[in-house]
């Protein structure tokens, strides 16, 4: 049986193997820590990409801040933490398929690499904003990999892993940039080829944060830096009042996106006071005739109109027939044109309209003389019903304060957060099918959460959101303080129960299956004792006190979360809990995975086991009941299941 690793993805050996497989001849080994190790050869690879010879280090364009390459390192470095599941404050834990998981985000992140690559559709993220006042993540420079790998940086001496990042600071944009740049370089990889991640962000960094997107994203993936009216203030600010921040918006990868972005036309039938066989109608409100259009030769013909009479815009140069296109190029901009093509409007000459002309009206007929009608189109109710336009780049009609409204509304004190209205609007601008994943890795009070649920009430959907937070603390001077809620972790959560209540609730029977649940995960450490790492450190006469390299506070199912870690499948998977031979067996995934932690696991387990076909199956090492079944395991495996994959811990 193989040895689970139980450990986050080394994301240096990932890239080292990407490399390789475009540029082998850029792999080469060495010694590190007397152990032989593939690494990159730089200098082949730098003459790889280049056209002309290498010899030295040229300018080039680049944006660059101290500590970045450490802040990569921190990227890549693997940790040994785990997700420990946590049902009692969960909703629904055994059937839902929403999560939301507390703990540093860089961490969960390389938490999630395996499980959840190229899996989330859509990320939204609502980082601080660096304003001096707000805080942001300390990640620790000081440490060399090792040190890394065995605690990961994440706390000061004081145990405190935020802090106030004022403007007096000499690296203000410095700790920021090295705070954003790992977790987004991490969320890239989660993201689907066809995945979007929004950003909002305010004017303090987001230049400098579009520059690190068009770096970690690509250039040629900008799609959009739109600008959101955050609030309509009074005369404050200081040179102008300040009311607006920015949604930057980038693709994994644009070439792989097959649809628009689009936002529903908002129509009224009543609107459509017409009717014909062909149903509903209203007449379009802008002319045939539209002075502004340039000259093209197939949009200037003659049109006959219901007095057997023809018109033309004004120019200089006319068809020679009245009756057809005999196109000529305008010789100059004063020739003027139709909207439609010759062929647009035979295909829709059942649609026009004429009416009288007004004395201003341009359009001339056959003798030279002003027309005496105009001419319009006719728009059909059916043509325009589901039909999507382009949204803007610019966002009105989510401030601020509607997202403070909605926790007031649930009885929560807690201001800033924002509105849940903007996050449905951008899944819905997407045009993605119902059942995507959706990922928020600074949740906050969770407003993405209340977005998909609200969403799905709406049209029936089944997205699930990934919410992840911090559990930072909340000030003792809050009103969400006094009223019980200790960090921020507590607030999104109980939001979530409420919002849901409510959203199902006022959907009535439309939302009897709408999934309000979430599963809680917490980051922890891991679940393995060092030994189980680094056991060539211990000296064999200690082994007799390691027989069990688990701890001694971990449950079983804290184990089975770390395996579908490691074994990459979703932590929202179905999970039943059976007994076999009176040993406690987890299935994932309707026998996908199969796991049993128990002690003294006798062949008849064992075997009944196998007999179910998993694709994993995965024990302790130290599990078995006596050497007869160590020895028979893989025989039964054999036997009964010889493709199953055998994993132990």
């Amino acid at each position: 049986m193989d040895k689970l690793k139980m450990h986050s993805v080394n994301k240096v050996d990932d890239n080292v193997e990407r490399i390789g497989k475009l540029f082998p001849n850029c792999v080469t080994e060495t010694i590190i820590d007397d152990k032989l190790t593939k690494v990159i050869d730089f200098d082949m690879l730098k003459q790889e990409l280049s056209s002309v010879v290498v010899e030295g280090r040229d300018e080039r364009y680049q944006f660059t801040w101290p500590d970045k390459k450490k802040s990569i390192l921190l990227a890549n470095a693997p940790i040994a933490k785990t997700l420990r599941p946590c049902k009692e404050e969960s909703v629904d834990f055994d059937t839902t398929e929403n999560l939301y998981i507390e703990g540093d985000n860089l961490d969960v992140l390389k938490l999630l690499q395996e499980t959840y690559l190229g899996k989330v559709k859509m990320i939204y993220i609502d980082p601080p904003y660096n304003t001096g006042n707000d805080f942001v993540y300390e990640d620790d420079f000081a440490q060399d990999t090792n040190e890394y790998l065995a605690n990961s940086g994440q706390y000061d001496e004081e145990g405190n892993r935020l802090v106030q990042n004022s403007e007096s600071n000499g690296r203000f944009h410095t700790d920021w940039l090295n705070m954003i740049y790992p977790r987004l370089k991490l969320a890239k990889d989660l993201l689907a080829d066809d995945g979007v991640i929004f950003i909002s962000i305010g004017d303090n960094e987001q230049a400098n944060l579009r520059k690190m997107c068009d770096e970690s994203f690509g250039i040629s993936n900008f799609i959009s830096c739109c600008t959101r009216i955050a609030k309509r203030t009074s005369n404050k600010g200081t040179y102008f009042k300040p009311t607006k921040d920015y949604v930057l918006v980038y693709a994994k990868n644009l070439q792989c996106i097959d649809w628009k972005f689009g936002v529903l036309n908002e129509i009224d039938i009543k609107d459509y006071i017409y009717e014909d066989e062909k149903g509903r109608y209203k007449k379009n409100g802008a002319s045939l005739y539209q002075p502004s259009l340039d000259s093209r030769p197939n949009q200037r013909y003659w049109i006959e109109c219901p007095d057997g009479s023809f018109i033309i815009p004004p120019g200089n140069i006319f068809p020679e027939k009245l009756e057809d296109a005999a196109f000529v190029k305008p010789l100059s901009n004063q020739d003027k044109v139709w909207r439609w093509s010759w062929p647009t409007y035979i295909a829709n000459k059942d649609k026009l309209i004429f009416t009288p002309a007004s004395s201003t009206c341009p359009l001339i007929d056959s003798n030279g003389n002003p027309s005496k009608w105009n001419i319009y189109d006719k728009v059909y109710f059916n043509d325009k019903e589901g039909e999507t336009l382009l949204p803007e780049d610019v966002i009105h009609d989510f401030v601020n304060s509607q997202g403070t409204k909605e926790l007031i509304d649930i009885e929560i004190p807690f201001s800033f957060a924002k509105p849940s209205g903007l996050i449905k609007y951008l899944i819905n601008i997407c045009r993605y099918k119902n059942n995507i994943t959706v990922l928020d890795f600074f949740s906050g009070s969770s407003s993405t959460a209340k977005a998909v649920m609200q969403l799905n009430a709406e049209d029936g959907g089944k997205r699930k959101f990934i919410m992840v937070q911090l559990p930072e603390d909340t000030d003792e001077k809050t009103e969400a303080y006094k009223a019980g809620y200790k960090n921020i972790c507590e607030i999104g959560k109980e939001r979530i129960r409420r919002a849901g209540a409510k959203i199902k609730e006022e959907a009535g029977l439309t939302a009897q299956n709408l999934d309000i649940g979430f599963r809680v995960l917490k980051c922890d450490s891991t679940n393995m004792k060092d030994v189980y790492y680094n056991p060539a450190e211990y000296e064999a006469s200690l082994f007799s006190r390691l027989t069990d390299n688990i701890k001694e506070d971990r449950t079983p199912e804290d184990l089975l979360f770390q395996v579908m870690l490691d074994l990459g499948v979703l932590l929202s998977s179905k999970i039943e809990e059976t007994t076999i031979a009176g040993k406690k067996v987890f299935s994932v995934m309707d026998d996908y995975l199969i796991a049993c932690f128990d002690d003294n696991v006798t062949e008849e387990t064992v075997k009944a086991i196998a007999q179910r076909k998993p694709y994993y199956a995965v024990f302790r090492d130290s599990s078995m009941a006596n050497d007869s079944v160590a020895t028979n395991f893989e025989q039964i495996f054999a036997t009964y299941s010889p493709s199953t994959v055998r994993k132990v811990l």
